[in-house]
């Protein structure tokens, strides 16, 4: 069972991530995004951007650092080997374009128990690095309780 005592807190700003013009082209290809904006940089450049731009859902890439922190928490109670993704919602200030220096900072929103199972909706700001933000990624985790034996 999660420790329902962790919601509202919040961790560390993650180290900086750079984005890189590769990386993100390989993103949009495994997400078969066909936008010259992904790939691109001159295509990216004529829709106003300073280089490619990633596709909506290449935030997970930065907000995974941050789930990885919640999983490292041994007070949290996360069993990783028991989590199904329950939800994932993006909420932007501004897309992310290669060359962005991002950092991210989770908290986690809320820890519901549900007939023996634990929701956890984690929310990661994430700001450039001027600390403007740019994205918050809210994931809703299912934690399966213990099966009778």
């Amino acid at each position: 069972m999660v420790n329902a005592e962790i919601q509202g807190r919040v961790y560390p700003p993650t180290a900086p991530y750079l984005v890189g013009r590769e990386k993100v082209r390989e993103f949009a290809r495994a997400v078969l995004s066909a936008s010259p904006i992904h790939l691109d940089p001159a295509a990216a450049r004529d829709a106003g951007y300073s280089d490619v731009v990633a596709p909506p859902t290449f935030v997970v890439v930065v907000q995974e650092s941050t789930l990885a922190q919640l999983l490292a928490d041994e007070d949290a109670g996360v069993d990783f080997s028991r989590v199904v993704h329950g939800d994932q919602r993006f909420s932007y200030s501004r897309p992310i374009v290669a060359g962005d220096e991002l950092t991210a900072t989770l908290t986690i929103a809320a820890v519901k128990q549900l007939g023996g199972h634990s929701m956890v909706t984690a929310s990661s700001d994430i700001v450039d690095a001027a600390g403007a933000h740019v994205v918050t990624a809210i994931s809703t985790l299912v934690v399966r309780g213990e099966e009778a034996a």
